[in-house]
């Protein structure tokens, strides 16, 4: 809705006294708006001083005589328009504004590749209620986080494939990551090399200032026939970023059920070495989480770091409309130097 909706078009309309048509200006000097206050207080002073030091004609008239007409009121009319006039002038003093303002923002998206690991190991319940299904719950609130980012998903386990490419549906990729199952791909194993490589390929053709890829995994790399550090490598060529969390506690963990109902523990061990590798040559970090709260953490760093540059651009048009009221006041000067000189001025009180 433009000014010209908002507000009368000429000066002299009663509509710039309309309370819907101060309440939609926007004030500079909003706190002078409190000296109106003053006055009725400076008025009701003005009586009283004048009753207690004003000269008085004692005129004796018979009881008959003494009506109340109502031309005597006439006598209130120059203190209504000095209180108008005075009003009207603070009003001005305020600075009743209309802006309209534009904002333009645009910003430059970054591409990230999600790389998740699926593979019998991420049943493994030292987080709750298992590995993946904390991944899975981690990476959309992730998702969730994100504005204007392509987000594409790799999964891997003996082998490697692409369930999403780049996209800016989050929608398609939350439907994506709440499907993942161990039973996606039929081959067992940890293919890392493989898993980069797919991502990589992915993201080759993005013309992407950032373009960042995040490996989650709880295991060494034991299948695929690609080599982790020569994926990470080939991942530095195309200036991907490359984050890897490596998931799980070491020693002792819950299983899965023994035969009787019974809790089964296994014993768990991860060699950080080739993560480590992969984060180090993808400029990226690496990261070792053993619990849910920790990978939340990790995904909350990750998204601190990656964000992509918001610009605003915002353009103001500030109209003034203090004259409006001004030459009001004016007018009203006018009308009250006008009446002085007339028997308004000069009307007896009782």
């Amino acid at each position: 809705m433009d000014s010209q909706s908002l507000f009368p078009a000429v000066w002299y309309s009663l509509e710039w006294f309309y309370p819907a048509t101060l309440q939609n200006f926007s004030w500079e000097y909003k706190q002078v708006l409190w000296s109106l206050w003053a006055i009725p207080l400076v008025l009701l002073i003005k009586y009283v001083v004048q009753a207690r030091l004003k000269q008085k004609l004692l005129i004796a008239l018979p009881k008959s005589s003494l009506k109340w007409k109502p031309a005597s009121l006439l006598r209130f009319i120059p203190d209504i328009l000095i209180s108008l006039i005075l009003a009207l002038i603070i009003i001005s003093i305020a600075r009743p504004q209309k802006t309209n303002e534009k904002v333009e923002q645009w910003t430059e998206g970054i591409d990230i590749m999600l790389v998740i690991d699926i593979s019998e190991s991420m049943q493994i319940e030292d987080f709750k209620p298992n590995r993946l299904e904390a991944a899975k719950e981690t990476a959309l609130k992730f998702i969730q986080g994100r504005f204007q980012d392509r987000i594409g998903i790799v999964i891997f386990s003996g082998d490697a494939y692409s369930l999403s490419p780049l996209t800016l549906d989050y929608d398609l990729l939350k439907a994506h990551i709440g499907e993942l199952d161990f039973d996606m791909i039929e081959n067992r194993g940890t293919a890392i090399g493989s898993a980069l490589a797919v991502g990589t390929n992915r993201m080759r053709d993005s013309e992407s200032q950032s373009k960042v890829l995040i490996l989650l995994s709880d295991g060494d790399n034991t299948a695929g026939n690609i080599d982790p550090i020569t994926a990470a490598e080939l991942a530095r060529s195309f200036n991907i970023k490359i984050y890897t969390i490596a998931i799980g506690k070491e020693g002792r963990v819950p299983f899965g059920k023994d035969f009787f109902g019974r809790t089964r523990y296994v014993e768990n061990t991860l060699d950080e070495t080739n993560l480590r590798k992969i984060a180090e040559l993808g400029d990226g970090e690496f990261y070792r989480v053993s619990d849910n709260e920790a990978l939340e953490n990790v995904f909350a760093l990750i998204d601190q770091y990656e964000k992509a540059e918001i610009k605003e651009t915002r353009f103001k048009d500030t109209q003034d409309y203090y004259m409006i009221y001004l030459t009001w006041a004016i007018l009203f000067l006018i009308v009250w130097i006008g009446l002085k000189s007339t028997f308004i001025a000069n009307v007896l009180q009782d």
